[in-house]
C-alpha cells in the first residue's frame, strides 16, 4: 500500500501536559523538567500536547487585568520542541480530588461577587453551591463589574488570541477547546465528590440557583403550567435508579411533566454551548484553529432504562431518544469538533452492579459526531500503560481498521492522551507508548502536515431549538465498531495506572482519582 494512500488512516497522538505546567502564583517554572519530556514524546512520534490555560492564573489581579507571560514561555518551549498545541480554555477551577496536585480556583473577584449573590454558582436541591464553575442562569446576567459571564469568557479568549498572535500565526496552536462546565465539560456539576457523591451515585439535578428557579417558572408558565415544580422524586447523590420514583423503571421521567422538565434541563445546556461557542467562533475566526468542546464519559447506568446519572449531568439520553446527537448539530453550526473520553474502557472492566457501558456509550457519541459531520477526537479517562488498553483506544480511533485504498469512513481527528509524566516516558511503558503511537499513525512516520487545518470560518446561521432537537429522534443505531483492532499493540503489560473501576477522570484526574475531570472534580462549598 502506498504510504500517501494509507495517510488518510493517520490519526494524530497528543498528549496532556501536567495540571501545573504553569504554577499556581501564574509563573513558568517547569521548563527543566518538561524540556527532556517533551523530547521523549517527540521521540515517540507524538504530534503535539495539549493543555490547560487557566483562566483562575491569568486574569487573577482584576476585570480584564491578563497576566500571559508564564504561558508564552510554556507554549515556546513546545514550539521549540516541534511539537503542536492543543490550548485549553480553562473557565473552570482546579483541585480538590486526590490525586490533583494543585488549586486553582476561579479568579477571587469573581468569588467576591458571590459572597453578596451566592446563587451565581449552580446549586443543589440542599441549598449547597458549588463554585468550581458559574452556573448557565448568569450566561447574560451583567452581574460581574458590568459583564455578563458570556462577556467574561469572550474577553478572556480575546485577549488569549491577541497576546498568542505569533503562535497561532505560526501554526503551533490548531485546537482551541472551550470549556463549558465542571472540569471543562458541557455538563452540570451532577456528581461532586466534596458534595458526598461516590461512584456510581445516579447524582443530583443542578438548577436551585435562583436564575434557573426563575428559568423553568417562566417556561413551565409558557406552557400553561405555573404550578410545575423541580422534581420531587429523584433521589439524592447516592442513591440508585431503583431507590428512586423518577428514575425507575417507568418512572416519573417518562411523565409529561418530567419531560418537559428533562428538556428544559438539556436544553439549557445547549443553548450554553451554543451562546459560548459563538463568540468563541467570533474571536478566532480566519485563523487556522479548530474550536472544539468536551463531553463528558457517564457510562455509569447507562444499561438502566432511566439513563439515570446521564440525565442528572444533563444529557437527555434514552432508548428511543439521542441525547448527544443534538449537541453535535450545534457544534456543526460553529464549525467545532467533539471531544469524548473513555475511550480506553472495556465493558468487562466495570462492576455490574453500576450497569455500566462504556463501549456503547463511546460507539453511540462518536457514531452521533460522525452523522453530523463532524471531527470527532477522544482521550483515556484513566492513566494506563498497557496494551490491553491500548488496544481498545485503536479500535474506537479506526472502528473498521485500516482502509487499504483510502480514508476509513470513520475515523477519530485525533486522540490525547491523559497525561504526561515520568512514568509514561520510562522502561516498558515507554516501549508501549511509542508502539501505540505508530499504531495510531497506521506505521507511518511522524508527518506535521497531516490533517491541515483551514482557517475558522463565520458560524452558520442561528438554529431554534427546536431545529437542533430534530436529532434526537429517532434515535439511529451507532455505527458498527469491530470487537478488536486490526493494528494491535502487543507485548508487556505497562506498569502503573491500572484498571479503577469509577466515572471518566478527563483532562485533569490522575490514576487515584476515578472521578478527575479537566483539573479535578472539585465542587467547593460555601
Amino acid at each position: 500500500m502506498e504510504a500517501s494512500v494509507q495517510q488518510g488512516n493517520y490519526v494524530q497522538v497528543y498528549v496532556m501536559l501536567p495540571l501545573d505546567a504553569v504554577s499556581v502564583n501564574n509563573r513558568f517554572e517547569k521548563g527543566d523538567e518538561l524540556r527532556p519530556q517533551l523530547k521523549r514524546l517527540v521521540d515517540a512520534g507524538v504530534d503535539g500536547v495539549m493543555v490547560d490555560v487557566w483562566w483562575g492564573l491569568v486574569e487573577a489581579k482584576g476585570p480584564r487585568v491578563y497576566d500571559w507571560s508564564a504561558y508564552k514561555q510554556l507554549f515556546k518551549l513546545v514550539h521549540e520542541a516541534g511539537l503542536k498545541l492543543q490550548a485549553i480554555m480553562s473557565l473552570h477551577q482546579c483541585g480538590g480530588n486526590v490525586g490533583d496536585v494543585v488549586n486553582i480556583p476561579i479568579p477571587q473577584w469573581v468569588r467576591d461577587v458571590g459572597a453578596s449573590d451566592p446563587d451565581i454558582f449552580y446549586t443543589d436541591q440542599h441549598g449547597t453551591r458549588n463554585i468550581e464553575y458559574l452556573t448557565l442562569g448568569v450566561d447574560d446576567q451583567p452581574l460581574f463589574h458590568g459583564r455578563s459571564a458570556v462577556q467574561m469568557y469572550a474577553d478572556y479568549m480575546a485577549s488569549f488570541r491577541d497576546n498568542m498572535k505569533e503562535f497561532l500565526d505560526a501554526g503551533v496552536i490548531v485546537d482551541i477547546e472551550v470549556g463549558l462546565g465542571p472540569a471543562g465539560e458541557l455538563r452540570y456539576p451532577s456528581y461532586p465528590q466534596s458534595h458526598g457523591w461516590s461512584f456510581p451515585g445516579i447524582g443530583e439535578f443542578i438548577c436551585y440557583d435562583k436564575y434557573l428557579q426563575a428559568d423553568f417558572k417562566a417556561a413551565a408558565a409558557m406552557v400553561g403550567h405555573p404550578e410545575w415544580e423541580f422534581p420531587h422524586d429523584s433521589g439524592t447523590y447516592n442513591d440508585t435508579p431503583e431507590r428512586t420514583r423518577f428514575f425507575v423503571d417507568n418512572g416519573t421521567y417518562l411523565t409529561e411533566q418530567g419531560r418537559f422538565f428533562l428538556a428544559w434541563y438539556s436544553n439549557n445546556l445547549i443553548k450554553h454551548g451554543d451562546k459560548i461557542l459563538d463568540e468563541a467562533n467570533k474571536v478566532f475566526l480566519g485563523h487556522r484553529v479548530q474550536l472544539a468542546i468536551k463531553i463528558s464519559g457517564i457510562h455509569w447506568w447507562y444499561k438502566a432504562p432511566s439513563h439515570a446519572a446521564e440525565l442528572t449531568a444533563g444529557y437527555y439520553n434514552l432508548h428511543d431518544r439521542d441525547g448527544y446527537r443534538p449537541i453535535a448539530r450545534m457544534l456543526k453550526r460553529h464549525h467545532a469538533s467533539l471531544n469524548f473520553t473513555c475511550a480506553e474502557m472495556r465493558d468487562s472492566e466495570q462492576s455490574s452492579q453500576a450497569r455500566s457501558a462504556p463501549e456503547e456509550l463511546v460507539q453511540q457519541v462518536l457514531s452521533a459526531g460522525w452523522r453530523e459531520g463532524l471531527n470527532v477526537a477522544c482521550e483515556n479517562a484513566l492513566p494506563r500503560y498497557d496494551p490491553t488498553a491500548y488496544n481498545t483506544i485503536l479500535r474506537n480511533a479506526r472502528p473498521h481498521g485500516i482502509n487499504k485504498s483510502g480514508p476509513p469512513e470513520h475515523k477519530l481527528f485525533g486522540f490525547t492522551y491523559l497525561r504526561l509524566s515520568n512514568q509514561l516516558v520510562e522502561g516498558q511503558n515507554y516501549v508501549n507508548f511509542k508502539t501505540f503511537v505508530d499504531r495510531m499513525h497506521a506505521n507511518l512516520p511522524h508527518d506535521p502536515c497531516v490533517d491541515p487545518v483551514a482557517p475558522l470560518q463565520r458560524s452558520g446561521p442561528e438554529l431554534t431549538i427546536e431545529m437542533i432537537l430534530q436529532a434526537a429522534q429517532p434515535k439511529l443505531e451507532p455505527f458498527p465498531f469491530e470487537e478488536h483492532t486490526d493494528l494491535p499493540v502487543q507485548g508487556l503489560g505497562g506498569i502503573g495506572g491500572g484498571e479503577v473501576e469509577g466515572p471518566t477522570g478527563g483532562m485533569g484526574g490522575e490514576v487515584q482519582d476515578p472521578t478527575g475531570g479537566m483539573g479535578g472534580e472539585l465542587p467547593a462549598t460555601m
